[in-house]
């Protein structure tokens, strides 16, 4: 046989051939693994490039007088809670001295009726609603992210029918279907907490669907789709920490509002703990009608412990959102 004739057996490539159609699919599996390395590099790049974004983000709250004038009142909350009665000058419950007297050397914030010290049991007071709120609002951030990316993933009529539930919810007054809910239900710490929750999760609900709409235009989503991947892999490894930070300050957010909540509900008479145990709520109810009468410490005490507490989460949660809009 000629030089010609084995020449004509040899396979000849054209550089215009799709790569896959060459020998024995040998180059095919390099391609392949071409691309698997690329798309792993790019998965690095872009996890290398969120770090840094969290790095600069949490620079910038350091940096940032209101996140950190809210992180002082909220941890002075905290330590109250959570260290109570190993802290305060007098007992809450068991110490009695002269029955309203006002703001003095050895009371800095009066007594109450009988005598209790009101600055103790503030501190004190702090731990029912520090205890309820967070879980609370945990809770429904959990479930509104879930319902969230659900509907704003999937749209069609999972979309509609659970839109029309959340309107419906929405149009009642929280804290109204939260006093009919515990009368139907019972006063417990885990009612409360269940309630607040459910209050809050259409709320949240609405937000996340809004964040995760305008995601799932976006490019790298339907990459994701074109790729194959499922819608649970799509909603969670691709979407979900692009919307991060709006759920962060949605969370931030959330707890003020269930702070204020929890206490709204301890003044109508559902209280997260039982007297006489402190609670800033019970106490302004016992002893709100004594203004009027010149005796305002019992309970301008606690309502400004609710508002400090209240907008010590709110500046955090401003600064949050500021830095995430950066």
């Amino acid at each position: 046989m000629s030089v010609d004739d084995r020449s004509d057996d040899v396979p000849k490539i054209d550089p215009l051939d799709p790569i896959d159609l060459n020998l024995d699919g040998t180059i095919a599996d390099e391609q392949r693994l071409d691309h698997a390395m690329h798309a792993s590099v790019v998965g690095v790049d872009r996890a290398s490039e969120r770090r840094q974004a969290r790095k600069e983000r949490l620079r910038l709250l350091l940096r940032s007088p209101g996140f950190i004038g809210g992180v002082i009142v909220l941890g002075f909350w905290v330590v109250c809670a959570v260290l109570g009665d190993q802290i305060t000058p007098f007992d809450p419950v068991l110490d009695r001295q002269a029955a309203r007297q006002g703001p003095d050397g050895s009371h800095w914030f009066g007594t109450d009726t009988i005598g209790r010290d009101v600055l103790s049991r503030v501190m004190v007071g702090s731990r029912s609603v520090l205890v309820s709120a967070p879980i609370a609002a945990v809770l429904s951030i959990a479930a509104g992210t879930f319902f969230g990316l659900v509907m704003g993933y999937y749209r069609g009529w999972v979309d509609e029918i659970l839109s029309r539930i959340i309107e419906a919810l929405l149009s009642i007054p929280v804290v109204l279907l939260a006093l009919l809910t515990l009368t139907v239900l019972g006063n417990s710490r885990t009612v409360l907490i269940l309630t607040v929750a459910s209050l809050f999760t259409p709320i949240v609900t609405r937000t996340v669907r809004s964040a995760v709409m305008a995601e799932a235009q976006l490019d790298y989503v339907t990459s994701a789709k074109l790729r194959g991947e499922s819608g649970l892999f799509v909603m969670t490894r691709e979407i979900f920490p692009n919307i991060t930070a709006s759920v962060v300050v949605e969370l931030t957010v959330r707890v003020g509002y269930a702070i204020f909540t929890v206490a709204t509900l301890a003044f109508f008479g559902f209280p997260a703990v039982q007297p006489p145990t402190p609670d800033w709520g019970v106490d302004i109810r016992d002893t709100y009608g004594l203004i009027q009468a010149g005796q305002w410490w019992p309970a301008m005490f606690p309502a400004i412990a609710i508002a400090s507490l209240v907008i010590a989460v709110n500046l955090i949660a401003d600064s949050i959102e500021k830095v995430s809009n950066a």
